[in-house]
């Protein structure tokens, strides 16, 4: 169950995100509290994998969800750039995550 929390975590991370670009685009109440609740949700997720998973495992999953998400999230809705050492950096992030959960 510790390892789902920590998933929706990742994945509530990279909501976050893109609300501080909806942010920055139009400053409205609904998108700070969309943002609020994102982070706020993806806070107490994480908090709840730590019961059980290794700090640092979960912390990096965690991060590498929400920076890899958010960077692939702004190819596909922000027209970012997607050149392929991009894509190969995302890989190898993700690549370390998920070699962290094999280890662990």
């Amino acid at each position: 169950m510790e390892w789902i929390a920590l998933i929706v975590a990742g994945f509530f991370e990279m909501f976050g995100v893109l609300m501080i670009h909806q942010l920055h685009q139009n400053r409205n109440v609904q998108t700070l509290l969309l943002m609020i609740t994102g982070f706020g949700v993806s806070f107490i997720c994480l908090g709840y994998a730590l019961n059980t998973l290794p700090m640092g495992t979960a912390y990096a999953i965690w991060t590498g969800m929400g920076a890899s998400g958010g960077t692939i999230l702004g190819m596909v809705f922000y027209n970012e750039a997607k050149d392929w050492k991009r894509l190969c950096l995302i890989t190898m992030v993700l690549g370390a995550a998920i070699g962290l959960k094999l280890v662990s």
